[in-house]
Formats: C-alpha cells, structure tokens, sequence
C-alpha cells in the first residue's frame, strides 16, 4: 500500500471519530451480556456481526452529522469547537472535501446495513430489519433534511433511542429471540447515560447551535435549567438501577455494580456546574460523563455476566 493509499484510509478512519464509537458498543455489551443471562447461551456469531453493523451505521452517522451540520453552517460559526463538541471539523480545516464526507458517510451506512442484511438472514426477523431500519435512519437524519431531529427540540431524546433502548433490546433478540420486560431497566440506564453524554456536549456548542437554530435543550432552557435537567436524569439512572435490583432477580448483580459507580456520578455531577460549563475549554464535566457511560455500560454488563455463569451452576 502506498503512502497517500495509507494516508487516506487514515483519514477515512478518524473522519469517522472512532474514539467515540464506544456509544454504540456499550449497548450492544449491555443487551448481549443480558441475554445470555437470561438464555444461558450465546450466539458468538451474531455478537459479533451485530457489533461490527452498529459500529459502521454510527461511523456513517457521524460522517452525515458532520457533512450536514457543514451545509447548515453549524460547524462554521462555533468558534469554540472542542475535542467532544463542534463536529470533527475535516471540511473546517480543509482535509475532506464535503462531497467526499457525504459519499464516505452512505459507504459506512451501506457496508453497515449489509452487514445487517445478513443478520436478518440468519435470523429470519423481522423485528431486526425494523429495528435495522429505523436505526440507520435514526442516524443519518438526525442532521439530514427533512427531518434534521437534531434541530427540533428532540435530539437528545432520539438519541437516547437510537444508542439505548433500540441497540440493547436488539443485541439481546439476538441471543434470546424475545424481548422481555427486564430488559426496560438495563435499556433505560444506557439511554439516559447516552443522553447525558449528548446532552453535555450541547453546553460548548450552545452560541453556534442558537446561531442556525439548532433547538438543543441547553439553546432552549438555558444553561441553569439544563445543569439541572443532566443531575436529575443521572440520578434517575440510580433510582432505576435500585428498583431493578428489587423488581427482577436477574438485574441483581447488574443493577448493585453500576450502583458502585455512584462516586463518578457524584463527581459528573460536580463537575457540571454552571461556571465550568460556561468557561471556554473547560471539558471535565464531558471526559467524566463520558467514562460514565463506559464504566457503567462495562458494569451492566459484567453483572449480566456474573448472573448468566450463577444460572448454569
């Protein structure tokens, strides 16, 4: 392979910011992890396909959000782009062209649901397909005209959607065939950590977002009121984990290993304070929130883990 080939599959790569492709493998842990607790089985197999086909259709929404927040001029007028927020910025600084974005983007989609066509294959459901469908779609039009979810007062919770409660209950069909009540706990938990994570990149976004009327909870609350909205939603993500604990048997060991989480917690919820957040490139409240999410996705996970060994005992 040549040097330029080389450089530009590089740049191909990091287009597609895989450094926080950890949003769509979280859930995928999450779901699996269940439903071989439930199952007592696991479809290595599918595991893998399922994650490697989120992985591409994220990598593709990525690759979209930053074309189309390109054409509606979002990432040209924030001036205080940061390492979690503001787009990867490729097109800003001249390393892609938008065209070659917008084509790298429908590759990553494409590659992504193909890879999904062949699960459908395998499993013959058609709740995958929908699940599929919608989830592909969910991605690309979360930036993308007509639907621009992003821009509508909804984005946060499309997202909560699309990277927790749709991938979980999926990955767990998977290795189940069913999707069940107990996993409306396990689900909820990573879709409000998705949330957060979403929701605290806003805050350094939030004159430009306002600027082409990208309608984000922190654009249209206010900085007070959505530091506030970010400690409720976390701390709801402990309640839910409490009464999972109580409610079903097998979120026993899930739900006490992400209660164990709680000093991170506390120290998100520390470090999303009003004054931070509104000190340009102070980005503490995003690296904790985000490690949140892992810790406690990893956590979930190796609780659903613990339970599925028990049950075989």
């Amino acid at each position: 392979m040549s040097d330029t080939s080389a450089k530009r599959l590089r740049k191909y790569f990091f287009a597609a910011r895989p450094a926080f492709l950890t949003a769509s493998v979280v859930p995928v842990l999450v779901g699996s992890a269940a439903g071989f607790a439930a199952a007592g089985t696991f479809d290595f197999v599918l595991f893998v396909l399922g994650l490697v086909s989120i992985m591409l259709l994220h990598s593709g929404a990525n690759i979209a959000n930053d074309y189309f927040d390109h054409t509606s001029g979002n990432d040209w007028v924030n001036k205080n782009p940061t390492a979690f927020s503001g787009g990867r910025r490729f097109i800003q600084e001249g390393i892609m062209s938008p065209g070659a974005t917008f084509i790298m983007s429908l590759v990553c989609l494409a590659a992504g649901a193909a890879i999904g066509m062949i699960i459908v294959f395998l499993t013959r459901s058609v709740f995958i397909l929908v699940l599929g469908v919608i989830g592909m779609a969910g991605g690309f039009f979360y930036t993308a005209p007509p639907l621009k979810l992003g821009y509508r007062a909804i984005g946060e919770v499309a997202i909560a959607f699309l990277f927790g409660i749709l991938p979980v209950a999926g990955s767990y069909y998977l290795q189940v065939r069913a999707v069940d009540a107990v996993m409306i706990f396990p689900a909820g938990v990573v879709a409000i950590l998705i949330f957060l994570v979403i929701l605290i990149n806003e805050f350094a976004d939030r004159d430009a977002d306002g600027a082409v009327n990208k309608r984000t909870l922190v654009v249209i609350f206010g900085v007070d009121v959505s530091v506030w909205i970010y400690r409720i939603a976390l701390g709801a993500s402990y309640v839910m984990a409490a009464l999972a604990m109580i409610i079903f048997k097998q979120m026993f060991y899930a739900g006490l290993l992400y209660l164990l989480t709680a000093p991170l917690g506390i120290a998100a919820m520390r470090f999303a304070n009003k004054k931070d957040l509104e000190t340009q490139g102070k980005v503490n409240a995003n690296k904790v929130t985000i490690l949140l999410h892992l810790v406690g996705g990893i956590a979930i996970t190796i609780g659903f883990i613990a339970t599925g060994i028990c049950n075989l005992q």
